[in-house]
């Protein structure tokens, strides 16, 4: 078991640093009329202020009170520390000295408060996901208004092979396609109640011109 201890270098002298800070603390409030566990308390409170800005520090950076309370509670540490190095005659303390020793709890006690109360920067909202480009709009000038919304074409069935074209000026129109023109023909007087003309049948069936006439004199 005692195997398994690291003795951590940086830790013991972290320990004994605190130690000598602490009883530099505890002899001037000692000296400046705090007596019994009340000279003891200082040291805390000094301590644990100092522990609680650098928390908060370190989740808040840019928080100004932070800063506040951390320089107060290291110059209250460091100026202990080195008012016991005979700068100051502990036997006969000044009276300033007496009341900054005597106000310190108020003043440790509204600082840890606030820090503990004081909400946390709020996480970065994430950046909003760009909106996608509607799709343009084609004009279509050839396409006759039909209404306010026009139904999708259904889709043209194979053609079988178109025979030999005739000798006539008339074009051959497969019986497929005139099947398919009829119900396309059949939606469109339904919808808009009149037949359908040369120019819509050819839009919805993507075919030539005289081909949609030939189509359109057949379903009349």
């Amino acid at each position: 078991m005692f195997r398994s201890i690291r003795i951590d270098a940086v830790l013991i002298q972290a320990v004994i640093a605190g130690a000598l800070s602490f009883a530099h603390l505890h002899d001037l409030a000692e000296a400046a009329g705090q007596s019994g566990w009340k000279a003891w308390a200082y040291p805390v409170s000094v301590d644990l202020l100092l522990v609680a800005a650098w928390r908060r520090l370190r989740s808040a950076r840019r928080d100004r009170s932070a800063w506040t309370w951390f320089v107060i509670a290291l110059v209250a540490s460091l100026g202990a520390n080195v008012a016991t190095a005979g700068l100051l005659d502990l036997t006969n303390v000044p009276a300033w000295l007496r009341i900054l020793v005597a106000g310190w709890p108020a003043l440790a006690f509204l600082g840890g408060t606030l820090l503990v109360h004081q909400p946390t920067e709020p996480a970065p909202a994430p950046a909003p996901a760009a909106a996608a480009d509607p799709a343009p709009v084609i004009d279509r000038p050839d396409v006759a208004d039909e209404g306010p919304e026009i139904a999708p074409a259904e889709p043209v069935p194979a053609l079988p092979e178109a025979p030999a074209p005739a000798p006539a000026s008339v074009p051959v129109v497969p019986p497929a396609l005139v099947d398919h023109a009829r119900k396309v023909a059949t939606e469109h007087r339904t919808r808009t109640g009149t037949d359908i003309d040369t120019a819509t049948l050819r839009a919805r069936l993507g075919i030539p011109e005289d081909l949609a006439g030939a189509i359109v004199a057949q379903l009349a």
